[in-house]
């Protein structure tokens, strides 16, 4: 299992058209986000292509695209 299919699974499960998840309760999910993730709106980029990015391929690969709010540690992931 991959460190961010916990967030895929919950996304493909709820199936609403926009989810809003607080950055803890994901941190929670996945065992941990890294600092990036609270400071830099790339890291929440939509790129799945690039191998860093495998954060990415969670959410995309359920039908979502992120839209972060670093300033409340929420993001809204939205049905592509």
């Amino acid at each position: 299992m991959a460190k961010y299919d916990p967030l895929r699974a919950h996304l493909e499960s709820n199936g609403d058209a926009i989810v809003t998840l607080a950055f803890a309760t994901i941190s929670r999910m996945v065992g941990g986000l890294p600092r990036s993730a609270y400071d830099y709106r790339a890291w929440w980029s939509n790129d799945r292509s690039t191998p860093r990015h495998v954060q990415a391929r969670a959410w995309t690969g359920a039908g979502y695209s992120a839209d972060p709010d670093l300033a409340n540690e929420l993001v809204q992931f939205r049905k592509a």
